[in-house]
């Protein structure tokens, strides 16, 4: 799903009351939408208790989760319950402009937009303020998008950790109150049988394709066959013929055709340092958007969108994580999560009919100092979130089963 809006950017504030998030909460509005749009049953907090002695403290709160579904913001509506404390979140500017009743619905469960192919003041002030002032625990992903793999982390934002020390230096000159981060990681389990299901989707796959015969292949077989398939068409869409190699060398070499090419194209100067690709993705978003809205001849939008979408497969290929189904290593929910994200990319819709349990467990508290981070090096705050993060990303991918192939 593309995050280009072609339309000027307009910040939408955070609903500040009180009705509409406890009506939500309630009539478990959310609970019946993850079910039925996410198959997400049900749900575990652990060490909720940590949050809660923040609260008590009256701390400036932020909630640093992982994203690996698009359902995890509303997923978080379960521990606010819990705390019976309504939260604050900040969401990319496309989501509030999908539909009205979405874009209704994500501001009155207290979201706000970010623009993130821009500098968007006002975003940034709304959401120091929330921290200064500790009106409610701020959501924020530190990932900054979502790729469906739950046992892989994505590298930070650095914005993440100068939001929170520009809250907690204005917080301390204030009130004399502290910010905290809470890391926070979402593991999702499968409530039933993974085979059925893979194979019926796996069959849902290949009839576009016109293969009908799965000659005895396992479930990993045939994944690995769909993945090849799917890349040969991609590779001949973009480059105009199948080239040589395994998947995963085959895989980052057309990333890195679409990014340079695109970066020509835009006039980006090569970087003598390695940079990640999502990095890179959002760099050429930045310079390309302002310049699909300024222009008013359809010949270039359309030149502008053909590079965006390169963009947006770039990010795409990105998301399928080098040895993810390795069999040794793999579980029932990374063959859920790359079937899906095949079905995504291919066929534009999604089977959720699996059930799901998500776990919430969150870490303690990483008081945010007041003083500037130092120049030159990565922020301690960013390296200490990121650690914690991967520590509990490696104790829950253990909650998933072993996936026995057959």
């Amino acid at each position: 799903m593309s995050v280009i809006v072609e339309k000027p950017y307009q910040f939408i504030p955070p609903y500040r009351g009180n009705a509409w998030p406890t009506w939500i909460q309630r009539l478990h509005i959310v609970d019946f939408y993850l079910r039925r749009k996410d198959g997400i049953v049900g749900y575990e907090c652990r060490n909720l208790e940590s949050v809660a002695e923040s609260l008590n403290k009256r701390d400036g709160i932020l909630l640093a989760p992982n994203h690996c579904r698009y359902s995890d913001p509303l997923v978080l509506g379960w521990p606010a319950r819990e705390l019976k404390q309504h939260v604050y979140a900040i969401a990319s500017w496309h989501l509030f402009n999908k539909n009205a009743f979405e874009s209704f619905a994500i501001r009155r469960m207290g979201a706000f937009s970010l623009f993130r192919e821009g500098n968007d003041r006002q975003s940034l002030e709304t959401a120091i303020e929330i921290l200064n002032n500790a009106e409610r625990p701020l959501i924020i992903f530190p990932e900054g998008t979502t790729n469906r793999t739950n046992d892989h982390l994505q590298p930070l934002l650095e914005g993440v950790a100068f939001l929170a020390r520009t809250a907690a230096k204005r917080r301390e000159k204030q009130s004399g109150g502290s910010v905290v981060i809470h890391p926070t990681w979402i593991k999702y389990v499968i409530q039933g049988d993974i085979h059925a299901w893979a194979n019926q989707a796996l069959s849902q796959l290949e009839k576009p394709l016109g293969w009908q015969r799965t000659n005895g292949r396992t479930v990993l077989q045939r994944i690995e066959r769909l993945a090849t398939g799917l890349l040969s068409l991609q590779e001949i869409e973009y480059t105009g013929s199948v080239h040589p190699g395994d998947l995963d060398e085959r895989r980052k070499r057309l990333i890195a055709t679409l990014l340079q090419r695109t970066e020509a194209e835009a006039g980006v100067t090569p970087s003598a340092e390695p940079i990640p690709v999502l990095h890179r993705v959002r760099n050429l978003r930045t310079k390309l958007l302002p310049r699909l809205l300024a222009t008013e001849s359809e010949t270039e939008k359309e030149k502008i969108r053909h590079s965006l979408r390169e963009v947006d497969m770039a990010q795409q290929l990105e998301s399928y994580v080098t040895g993810y189904l390795v069999p040794e290593e793999c579980t029932d929910t990374r063959i859920l999560e790359t079937i899906q994200r095949m079905q995504e990319d291919f066929l534009g819709d999604v089977d959720t009919s699996l059930p799901l349990k998500a776990i919430i467990e969150f870490d303690d508290a990483i008081p945010v100092p007041p003083s500037r981070a130092p120049r030159g090096q990565v922020d301690p705050i960013l390296i200490e979130l990121e650690q914690r993060l991967r520590v509990l990303k490696d104790r829950l991918q253990h909650e998933a089963r072993p996936f026995v192939d057959r």
